[in-house]
């Protein structure tokens, strides 16, 4: 930044960003619009020690400070309404045409990389973190004849997935990937994964914009989802079946149908009220 740059709102997304605004509103004098995209309940979850109560402390100051917040987990309002001044909701976006219509490049560079793979095909793409069921994941594709399982991400578990693709070869371990690639790698999946308690994750938009049907935890996301998934437990003799009843099913279609609304242009306008009304 330059001493001649102005800007007239900033806008802080959970969590780190959400704190760090809080700190550019208060030295600059200018509007804080928060954009509250993960519950504190997560953030409890992965955290152990005096970290998540500082960082719920940090939030709700962000909160008092902010001109609005858009918030997208319906838990997370009662938080909002005894400390934010002006909210409201929103969901999670998707670059809906890129994963509908994917395009040659991505699908080739995809082709290219995994090379040749039968049909049934389940795919993940996302964090290698325990709350994911990473390790349950990877067990089940053993209670599966005739599978291949693409995995796509980085975190904590990379090593373990690295350990299970090579044992196995059923297992196709990609490291990161590009997100520009993303379309590619599920033009050619026939199954979404999504082994987390959690209703609003960019994964099964994405996966549902590319036309998978989708295996997610059974749990949360029931009430958002209905029958537009097809639901298992954690347990790695469940989870099989959950992947090959998923492969059976005509539920991608559907889904896809239901995420066409979140389309990021239709959210991007709740952002631009946001910024236009505190400006």
């Amino acid at each position: 930044m330059t001493s001649d740059e102005h800007y007239d709102v900033v806008i802080g997304t959970t969590r780190a960003g959400a704190i760090v605004g809080t700190a550019v509103s208060i030295a600059k004098g200018i509007p804080l619009v928060v954009d509250h995209v993960d519950p504190i309940r997560q953030f409890y979850e992965t955290e152990s020690g005096p970290l998540p109560h500082i960082v719920e402390r940090l939030e709700n100051l962000a909160f008092r400070r902010a001109a609005h917040v858009l918030y997208v987990y319906p838990e997370e309002e009662s938080r909002l309404r005894t400390r934010a001044d002006s909210y409201s909701m929103t969901d999670l976006g998707v670059d809906y045409q890129r994963f509908a219509e994917p395009s040659e490049d991505a699908i080739a560079t995809a082709r290219d990389r995994i090379g040749d793979i039968e049909d049934n095909v389940a795919v993940y793409v996302g964090g290698l973190e325990p709350i994911y069921r990473i390790e349950a994941m990877l067990e089940a594709v053993e209670h599966l004849d005739n599978w291949t399982l693409l995995v796509a991400g980085t975190g904590s578990l990379e090593s373990e997935v690295e350990t299970a693709a090579d044992q196995s070869a059923s297992i196709r371990y990609l490291g990161t990937v590009p997100h520009e690639d993303v379309p590619g790698y599920l033009s050619l999946s026939d199954v979404g994964i999504a082994l987390v308690d959690d209703p609003h994750t960019l994964k099964v938009l994405e996966y549902g914009a590319a036309g998978l049907p989708v295996v997610q935890l059974a749990g949360r996301a029931e009430s958002r989802f209905g029958g537009l998934v097809t639901y298992t437990d954690p347990g790695p003799e469940a989870i099989p079946e959950a992947i090959r009843e998923a492969g059976r099913s005509e539920t991608g279609e559907a889904l896809r149908t239901y995420v066409r609304h979140f389309d990021w242009g239709r959210i991007a306008e709740q952002y631009a009220r946001a910024i236009t009304t505190v400006k």
